[in-house]
């Protein structure tokens, strides 16, 4: 088998390409690239799924980056066991095949408790003094002593938040070619988020987006040049485009409205009851999963779906299973914003009774992904010496929240989730193996052409 690595630059498509990516631009030309039509939601979970076993989120059953485990009553969202996958993944068939063939798996998510041979992924501490320690959680486990040894710990909060950087993505670069040179893997798969962050934050803008795409051109140059160095076949893809968005929707807010959300009041602070309630949202940028408890109301509810400003599709039964969907896990509809729109998961009116995790990042207490993580408050000039003295207080034993996070929809201008309509926000695929043959590939396409370039045939 030939030896290959995977470079997941999330966010990347070619309308990106440009002066401030010179390495990629030379890149693209001499190799050309094809597009990837997006599988649907085009989140990151369920793209990577798709990648990693050819098939459709109906049959491997990652249907968003979270949603609602129904014998808990419970929305959860970014689990990291690899057991959540419901089918054979790439390195598993490549490894019944050749009993030769290894894996590394640097920050893919479901990650944990694979059967990769080696592989990095987040997983900070979480003190009983409410402090969020930044870790990783490395297989075999001396990897962790030896990552941390030469490139110290893994900078978590880089990596997620308002101080994201090119720091957390070098890191995982670095890690890459580390446990390379360690363990010489068949294949290395390596995540690079990097342009997930400002994109989200101020959309397709140049001006604002500019420095992160020179910042991830350099990394990426770094890894191909190594793993060219090694002779390997060097795959550049990614999951999903970012486009501008300008209209937060709030569907809890719309079902609570209405007497369908149910909610719990705790020292003045309200919690999504959803077990109670009668229909509830999982917001996951531009898709949602709208959970129904009584189906007796679910004519009215598709109405009222379907009349929301921002929807652009409801889908359920037969157009649930068009798009590979039907699965268990997937609410009783799926709703799509439409192009210029994207989900919270916000449900109370009142920002004085929003719950004290809102703001705050904590990406596993929110029932929904909120992008406003990105953001401290614009209006707040003394954001950073709150958050220092906070830090400084926690350090020293004291409770406390950093609750810096604002409750502003507004300032996202960037999503993803629906399959945009102009192909050049599409992800793309390219390899220095040969030239393309396909302008476009189905989301499912990938992962036999993965198989073919490991497999050299």
């Amino acid at each position: 088998m030939k030896k290959c690595v995977v470079i997941n630059v999330v966010g990347l498509t070619s309308h990106l390409i440009g002066p401030n990516t010179p390495f990629l631009e030379s890149y693209l030309k001499r190799h050309r690239f094809s597009r990837i039509k997006p599988v649907l939601p085009a989140v990151t979970c369920t793209a990577q799924s798709t990648y990693l076993t050819g098939l459709l989120p109906e049959d491997h059953g990652i249907v968003g980056n979270g949603w609602y485990f129904k014998e808990e009553c419970e929305v959860k969202f970014w689990r990291q066991s690899n057991k959540l996958v419901q089918a054979p993944k790439l390195w598993e068939i490549l490894k019944a095949e050749d009993r030769s063939f290894t894996c590394a798996n640097l920050f893919w998510w479901y990650n944990m408790y694979s059967s990769v041979d080696y592989s990095v992924t987040p997983r900070p501490n979480y003190l009983a003094d409410g402090r969020k320690i930044p870790d990783c959680y490395p297989h075999p486990p001396k990897l962790r002593t030896t990552l941390q040894e030469r490139l110290g710990t893994f900078p978590l909060f880089q990596f997620w938040g308002p101080k994201t950087s090119i720091k957390s993505t070098k890191w995982i670069a670095d890690a890459a070619i580390t446990t390379d040179t360690l363990y010489n893997p068949t294949l290395s798969l390596v995540y690079l988020p990097h342009l997930d962050y400002n994109l989200q934050r101020y959309g397709n803008n140049q001006a604002f987006v500019g420095k992160d795409l020179q910042e991830i051109d350099t990394v990426i140059q770094d890894l191909v040049t190594y793993f060219e160095g090694q002779e390997a076949t060097v795959i550049l893809l990614s999951e999903y485009g970012i486009t501008n968005v300008e209209h937060p929707v709030h569907l809890n807010r719309v079902l609570r409205d209405n007497d369908y959300l149910a909610i719990r009041e705790e020292r003045g602070l309200e919690l999504l009851d959803a077990g109670a309630s009668v229909a509830f949202a999982v917001a996951d940028h531009q898709i949602a999963h709208v959970y129904i408890n009584d189906d007796s109301k679910r004519t009215a509810i598709r109405d009222l779906l379907q009349q929301t400003k921002g929807v652009a599709q409801v889908l359920e039964g037969d157009t649930l299973g068009a798009q590979g969907l039907s699965h268990e896990r997937s609410g009783d509809f799926v709703v799509v914003a439409d192009q210029n729109s994207w989900f919270t998961y916000y449900y109370w009116f009142e920002d004085k009774k929003a719950p004290d995790f809102a703001r705050t990042v904590d990406i596993h207490k929110k029932p929904g992904y909120d992008p406003v993580e990105l953001f401290t408050d614009p209006k707040d000039k003394l954001v950073f010496a709150r958050v220092l003295w906070k830090l400084f207080k926690k350090k020293l034993g004291f409770r406390t929240l950093l609750d810096i996070i604002p409750l502003d929809a507004n300032l996202v201008k960037g999503s993803h989730g629906c399959i945009p309509e102009d192909p050049q926000h599409w992800p793309i695929f390219a390899h220095n193996a040969s030239a393309l043959k396909k302008e476009e590939l189905e989301a499912t396409e990938v992962f036999n052409t993965l198989l073919q370039l490991i497999r050299n045939t």
